[in-house]
């Protein structure tokens, strides 16, 4: 147990009336193969450089509950139960988990993208080329309470939906979620923090129709109609920068009307080169999450995100991008295109007066 686990537990255990901070953060590692059981064969050869990167990333976050996206899943839990056994190895245990099946990879049997085919990662609920690739994990120093899975919704059913037109085949099948909706329950001392995450689909590779954008729009939106009253947190990987690339952008909009953004930054950003695709841009370059190709790609991007109720108290925030040359930034870079991003909140602990709490570090 870290030194920072360690005072949580203390202080939980203590009775009287605290608060504490705790640290909430979403990380898309990269962690997907081409295949099933690939990602486990790679954990447990201890020579993948990528997988040592990460766990190294996830360390020095030292987050008390963290969202992993893009993440292969499996029927047993072996792979999430051997990348588990490395982090702790690290230092960084989380005897708190939750992954169940995500859409990505689910076949249907049908041609849900209408090229003629059917049977090709385009065909499954969420793309993917087998069941679980590139699903969702949420690791916990915390308790977790019973998770709420959205994952099953019909996208017809979801009230002012977005949905292009298909057969009544399709439409009898065809899910919102392209990985996952959770409403997970988090039990901070006397507290619950009810987490909200999702891994929406990029709003790209399809045609006119624009299935994924639309696709992309309503897995944002959905949430509009479960948000709770108070202590709430959205997080995940929304594939939609609010400024920049492409996608329609009113639902990631009116989510932010209806919550805190904390704007997470981080100096890595900040220095990226502002070429290419990145020199159109008109967002901070600092708020950037993911560092995508620039010459020919959509550039450096704001898509995963740490989103708390108004009512929370927000201590700090920032995303794990070192700038060049700094402690952990090649590492960082060698782990994923994706950037972890993290938010402090604090929460009162047991009782109802509070007691202010110190400032974590920064990772």
């Amino acid at each position: 147990m870290g030194l920072r686990a360690l005072t949580l537990a203390l202080a939980l255990a203590a009775g009287p009336a605290l608060a504490d901070t705790i640290r909430i953060a979403t990380y898309s590692p990269d962690l997907s193969r081409d295949g099933p059981g690939l990602l486990l064969r790679d954990i447990l050869s201890g020579k993948d450089e990528q997988i040592a990167a990460v766990v190294q990333v996830i360390a020095a976050a030292d987050a008390d509950v963290l969202l992993l996206t893009g993440f292969d899943w499996d029927h047993d839990g072996a792979t999430l139960s051997a990348f588990a056994d490395l982090l702790e190895a690290a230092g960084a245990g989380y005897p708190h988990r939750h992954a169940s099946r995500p859409n990505s990879g689910m076949a249907t049997g049908l041609d849900l993208d209408g090229d003629g085919r059917t049977g090709t990662g385009d065909d499954a609920q969420g793309f993917g080329l087998f069941s679980g690739q590139g699903g969702m994990v949420l690791l916990s120093r915390l308790p977790l309470g019973e998770v709420t899975d959205h994952s099953g919704l019909l996208w017809r059913d979801m009230p002012g939906n977005l949905m292009p037109k298909a057969s009544p085949e399709v439409d009898e099948v065809q899910r919102l979620s392209s990985t996952a909706h959770w409403e997970v329950p988090v039990s901070v001392g006397g507290t619950t923090l009810t987490l909200m995450a999702w891994s929406a689909t990029p709003p790209i590779f399809d045609g006119p129709e624009d299935r994924n954008g639309r696709r992309n729009h309503d897995e944002a939106v959905f949430w509009l109609t479960r948000l709770p009253p108070d202590r709430f947190v959205l997080m995940g990987d929304t594939n939609l920068d609010p400024v920049d690339g492409d996608g329609r952008r009113e639902g990631i909009a009116a989510l932010l009307d209806r919550v805190q953004d904390p704007r997470p930054k981080s100096e890595g950003a900040a220095l990226a080169p502002q070429d290419g695709a990145n020199a159109v841009q008109k967002g901070d370059p600092a708020l950037d999450t993911a560092d995508w190709p620039d010459a020919d790609g959509p550039g450096n991007l704001r898509v995963d995100v740490v989103l708390p109720s108004p009512d929370l108290t927000v201590t700090g925030s920032g995303v794990l991008w070192p700038a060049p040359g700094r402690p952990l930034a090649d590492t960082v870079a060698a782990a994923s295109r994706h950037r972890l991003a993290w938010v402090d909140l604090e929460l009162p602990l047991t009782g109802t007066a509070t007691a202010a709490s110190s400032p974590r570090p920064s990772p």
